[in-house]
């Protein structure tokens, strides 16, 4: 080849420089060469990245592909499981005896069984799913099966029935023709769906009707046989005025035939025959009556009397029925009437009789009042003078009380004083009895301190307490009632006088309760207590239970003489005791002003020494732990408080009825026996005796518990008790 690129004739240099240009241009060939062969690999390897990339992309495909193909599979069968489970709903309401249809939250209807439209075959072409609620109304109103109630249109039928739509459940019956009878049941599913559910009562109605009409038979003849048994004439008419109803007392009553009775007269004709015959009594005439009878609005009932000559007289009555008819009733009252007529004679004699018996008796009252004058000048004659040999005896016995050595003597000493004190007691019994009794005592109604009067009481009996070994205790009153002085003081001492004596052992309380706009005075002891059969006559003159007690402790005339007093005063008296309860006697008295009575905290006992702010004060502990109770009890008790303890509600009422006390506080725990909580306690107790201060012990400081208490002005301590925390609730006076 390259002998056809150069000449060999050339000269050698001219072949040399045609070789060094082939070489140059072969060198850039080859160089050119070479440059085309990396891009072509370039392509190369770029060719096998991306048939890579397309492999793995097809497989991804392949993959998502099958995918599908499972998804489409899971849908084709969860269609044809849907597709089965509409099929068995469709079968299953199919098969129900009753028309069925749903509507959906959108009021659209769903699905229904062919039995929904069978009530209305008009109505069945209509019936597709997606049918309005309205649409579906509104056709069913306009069915010609459809038998709509009285003076109601089709549309009126169609917005009732669209009102009661509204309400979740609904049931009512519908009348269609052939006197076919439907009742329709709608009621709201809890995603807004409806349910309708028809059932044909055509047999239930006919059977109801055939039964209304025999028992409407059978009240007839019962009321039929009723009319003909009863000692009234009864007529029973319409709102015509014409008869309808009768028995045959009336015929005999007026007097007239039977045959003359019959369905449909007039009114008019049985009127005409009592205004020929009888005698209308009152001022009423027949025209009144027949204006009575046609009257358009609604009559007043009528009661009239008339007579048949001397023999015979009729009660008559007439009322209006609920139909504007009328029925009237004929009683004979000529006996009744006899009667009244010789009662007003024996009224007449009797009369006569008590204005002369009364002269007799206001004869007989001035004698016995003049005796009782007399009496009552005797007494307090006789009282004055016994009084004077009496002080006369006291004196001597004080002024050789002195010259006495023996312990012995002293003591037959004080017994003669005693003697004497009690029959200067009897003499001013004596004559209190008497001035009560003689009806002309004068009172003088002012304002009364308490304070005074209980502070002398508890001075003069004192003594007699301690004497006996009684606990005689009084929370000062610092109330002003109205009263009279003298006789309140009298009646308070009687009292005191009458528990101390009869009282063997324990304690006497004087104390006084607010009630409303009056103050309740209470003397309470600790004896015997008086049988319900015998608190009537304790009251009487010379009147003693206690057989034992001797006549220088009293003739029995203290509580009679209390009894009289309070009756004059206006004060009302209360006895409230049994037998081995002790007793409490109380007087009711108006307050003047409205401060409280026990505001001070002292308790007054006759040993006059100071005592803890507590003693005397009644404590009702209600705890169901009986260690705890114990503990409680033993504690309170040691500071001077009286404690009723009990574990339950029924124990702590059947204490506190048995002892007749209110607490002055009351502790209870929260939680009792038969889940009862203390709250409950605490409201039971208040409500028999009035507000009490009270806490609520508990261990249980939950906010539940807090709560509860607080809801009902309970306040808490909580367990385990701190004993300062407690003297401080109980320190606080019982009226606070």
């Amino acid at each position: 080849m390259m002998d056809g690129l150069i000449d060999r004739s050339d000269p050698l240099e001219r072949q040399n420089d045609k070789l060094l240009k082939i070489i140059e241009v072969l060198m850039r060939r080859v160089e050119q060469v070479t440059d085309d062969g990396g891009v072509a690999y370039a392509h190369f390897e770029r060719a096998v990245i991306l048939e890579d990339q397309i492999t793995e992309r097809t497989r991804d495909l392949e993959h998502a592909l099958d995918l599908l193909n499972d998804s489409n599979a899971q849908l084709a069968q969860a269609t044809r499981q849907a597709e089965r489970a509409r099929s068995d709903l469709a079968n299953a309401i199919e098969t129900i005896q009753e028309g069925f249809a749903l509507f959906d939250s959108d009021g659209q209807l769903v699905l229904h069984n062919s039995r929904f439209g069978m009530y209305m075959p008009d109505l069945v072409a209509e019936l597709r799913p997606g049918l309005e609620f309205a649409d579906y109304v509104r056709h069913a109103s306009e069915s010609r099966f459809l038998e709509l109630p009285d003076a109601q249109s089709s549309g009126e039928w169609a917005a009732r029935r669209m009102q009661l739509h509204q309400e979740k459940h609904v049931m009512f019956n519908l009348n269609l023709t052939g006197d076919c009878w439907v009742q329709v049941s709608e009621h709201r599913t809890r995603d807004g769906q409806t349910v309708i559910l028809q059932t044909d009562i055509t047999d239930i109605i006919r059977l109801e009707r055939r039964e209304r009409g025999k028992m409407l038979d059978d009240q007839a003849q019962l009321i039929r046989a009723t009319l003909e048994h009863i000692d009234q004439g009864v007529c029973i008419f319409d709102r015509g005025g014409q008869l309808r109803g009768w028995n045959q007392n009336a015929g005999g009553m007026l007097s007239i035939p039977v045959s003359r009775f019959r369905v449909g007269i007039e009114f008019d004709v049985i009127l005409r025959r009592i205004g020929s015959d009888f005698e209308i009594e009152g001022g009423l005439t027949p025209r009144d009556i027949a204006a009575w009878v046609a009257a358009s609005d609604r009559r007043a009932p009528l009661r009239f009397y008339m007579r048949s000559g001397a023999h015979k007289t009729l009660d008559v009555f007439a009322r209006q029925m609920p139909d504007r008819g009328f029925v009237i009733s004929f009683s004979d009252v000529t006996s009744e009437r006899a009667a009244a007529r010789a009662l007003a004679h024996a009224n007449e004699r009797l009369e006569q009789r008590v204005r002369d018996r009364t002269l007799e008796l206001e004869d007989a009252l001035a004698k016995a009042e003049r005796a009782n004058a007399s009496k009552s000048r005797f007494v307090a004659a006789a009282s004055h003078d016994l009084r004077q040999p009496l002080s006369a005896a006291r004196l001597y016995l004080a002024s050789i009380e002195e010259e006495l050595a023996s312990s012995e003597h002293r003591t037959l000493m004080d017994k003669a004083q005693r003697a004497l004190t009690s029959v200067e007691d009897i003499i001013d019994a004596l004559l209190d009895i008497s001035r009560l009794e003689s009806g002309h005592v004068e009172v003088d109604v002012t304002h009364v301190p308490l304070r005074r009067i209980l502070d002398q009481l508890f001075d003069e009996f004192a003594p007699a307490a301690a004497l006996k070994g009684l606990d005689l205790r009084y929370v000062p009153c610092a109330a002003t009632v109205e009263s009279d002085s003298s006789y309140l003081r009298r009646i308070l001492q009687n009292l005191i006088a009458n528990a101390i004596r009869y009282t063997g052992s324990g304690k006497v309380l004087v104390g006084a309760r607010r009630q409303g706009r009056n103050l309740r005075l209470e003397v309470r002891d600790t004896g015997p207590g008086i049988a319900p059969a015998d608190q009537d006559r304790i009251f009487q003159e010379f009147h003693r239970l206690d057989a034992h007690v001797s006549a220088a402790e009293g003739m029995g005339l203290g509580l009679a003489i209390v009894e009289r007093a309070c009756a004059l005063l206006g004060h009302p008296l209360e006895l409230r005791s049994d037998l081995g309860c002790g007793a409490c006697f109380s007087v009711t008295v108006p307050l003047v002003h409205s401060g409280r009575p026990g505001q001070e905290v002292r308790i007054v006992t006759h040993s006059g020494g100071a005592r803890p702010s507590l003693d005397g004060r009644i404590v009702l502990l209600v705890e169901k732990d009986p260690d705890l109770r114990q503990a409680m009890t033993l504690l309170l008790q040691g500071w001077g408080a009286d404690v009723v303890d009990a574990s339950n509600l029924a124990e702590a009422e059947a204490q506190l009825a048995d002892l007749g006390l209110s607490p002055d506080a009351m502790l209870v725990d929260y939680e009792l026996e038969d889940g009862v909580l203390g709250p409950q306690v605490v409201s039971r107790i208040v409500a028999r005796h009035g507000e009490i201060p009270t806490r609520i012990i508990t261990g249980h400081l939950s906010a539940e518990v807090r709560a509860h208490c607080s809801s009902e002005g309970l306040d808490v301590l909580a367990k385990p008790l701190v004993p300062a925390q407690l003297e401080a609730f109980l320190a606080v006076p019982a009226s606070t």
